[in-house]
Formats: structure tokens, C-alpha cells, sequence
């Protein structure tokens, strides 16, 4: 009797640490980031920041759930979320129809659009239609590439890991001009006086948060981003990151 009752103790307990645990799961959204996007995403002080750094936590609060951030190469955002390593893929992406159909999205938060670069003393490239022929920095993974390879076949695109990368390999003249996402692309020119955007956009875009097909956590997270952007707190942050509600 008395082993009995040891056994029903320890299955007692048992089940309460694994009840909590999985509570504690419960309340915990895991959200992978590239955090090389800036200012959408980036690290600085060796912390992350952002505006999808700070939009996310807003979020979560507003369900009443905690947020682990998991770092990976952007490419990796998609395959990773399908393999079931994160939740929720927020790192400045676009909401495309071949995204679209692999993963759902929640609402957009933003609009972007990709964008060229050159450098200001470049004259050959003052317009889209001047990057034929011209060696054009990319990231891997990002619309930019399949943009460039379907509109702009005779661009020579030179594909690089990182987002700072495309950036370092105009500065040393390696390429001739980088297509990115406007935000991003805005916020290097503001801090890099030798280069500019050219007027016309290749793109507009809508930025999303990726989840897996038919995951029912994105009706939360709609819920969320409607409530913030009733309270006027999304605002804030596009005030705070952009400098102009948007």
C-alpha cells in the first residue's frame, strides 16, 4: 500500500511539472528574425531592435504571451518555420504569391517596395531600365533575386548572404548598384551621403508574419495588430522607425 501510494505521488508530481511545462509552452511564441534588416531588424549593443522587434513584443503582450526570439540567414525563414523549429517567421517579408503558397500570413503591418541603389557619382544608372548589363548586389532568399532574374535578365546579379554585404560591395565599387527593400535601403542612404536611391521604384510590397498553413495563432495575432493599431501604438512605432505614420 505504502509503494502504491509512493508511485501515485510520483505520478502526481510528474504530471504537474509536465502540465506546467507545457503551459509554460503555451504562453511562448518563438519568432525567428534575420536581424541584419535594419530598421526593421538589426542588433545593436548586442541586443536585437527594430520595428518588427518591437511590433512583435507589442503583440505578444497584447495576447498575453512571451516571445523567444531564434536567429537564422534569412533564407532559412521559410524552410525553417515549415520544419516546425519557430512559430512565426517576422524579418521584413514580403507577402508573395509563391509564399503564399507554402505559409499563411497575417495582415500586413507595412508597405515597402524594393528599390535601386548607386552611388551618387554613378551617372551611367538613373533609371531601372540602366541596369542592364550592370553587376547588382542581392540577398539570397529575397524577392530581389527572382525580381531581377524575371524583369531584368541581363543584370548581372552577384548574390550575397547578408544585407550589410550587398551594401559593403557598392562602397568598394565591386557592384553597381543593390536592389533591397525600401526601409532598409532609406535607412543606409541616410547614413551613407555617397549614395543614393533612384526615384522610381521597382516595386510596392506588403510585409507580413509568416505562419504555417491553417496555424490558428494567426487569428490572435490579427486580433493583436488591430488592437495596437486602434490604441495608436502601431503608429507610434512606424512614427518611431520611419518618422511618418504610413
Amino acid at each position: 500500500m505504502k509503494l502504491q501510494k509512493l508511485f501515485s505521488a510520483v505520478a502526481l508530481a510528474c504530471a504537474m511539472v509536465f502540465s506546467g511545462a507545457a503551459l509554460a509552452a503555451a504562453d511562448v511564441i518563438r519568432v525567428a528574425t534575420d536581424a541584419t534588416f535594419p530598421p526593421l531588424e538589426f542588433v545593436k549593443d548586442g541586443k536585437r531592435t527594430g520595428f518588427d522587434i518591437e511590433l512583435i513584443e507589442a503583440m505578444a503582450k497584447a495576447m498575453g504571451r512571451q516571445v523567444q526570439w531564434v536567429d537564422i540567414d534569412f533564407k532559412g525563414l521559410i524552410p525553417g518555420l515549415l520544419a516546425n523549429r519557430f512559430d512565426v517567421a517576422a524579418s521584413a517579408i514580403y507577402m508573395t504569391d509563391e509564399r503564399r503558397k507554402v505559409v499563411d500570413f497575417t495582415d500586413s503591418y507595412y508597405s515597402g517596395g524594393l528599390v535601386v541603389i548607386v552611388k551618387k557619382d554613378n551617372k551611367g544608372i538613373s533609371q531601372p531600365a540602366d541596369l542592364a548589363g550592370r553587376k547588382v548586389s542581392v540577398q539570397v532568399g529575397t524577392k530581389s533575386v527572382n525580381f531581377l532574374k524575371e524583369n531584368y535578365p541581363a543584370v548581372q546579379r552577384v548574390e550575397v548572404e547578408k544585407n550589410q554585404e550587398m551594401f559593403d560591395l557598392l562602397l568598394i565599387g565591386r557592384v553597381d548598384a543593390v536592389v533591397t527593400g525600401r526601409p532598409a535601403a532609406a535607412e543606409f542612404a541616410k547614413a551613407q551621403p555617397s549614395v543614393r536611391l533612384l526615384d522610381k521604384a521597382l516595386t510596392t510590397e506588403l510585409y507580413g508574419y509568416a505562419l504555417r498553413k491553417g496555424d490558428p495563432l494567426i487569428g490572435s495575432m490579427n486580433q493583436a495588430l488591430q488592437k495596437l493599431r486602434a490604441d495608436g501604438s502601431h503608429a507610434a512605432l512606424v512614427t518611431r522607425w520611419f518618422g511618418a505614420a504610413k
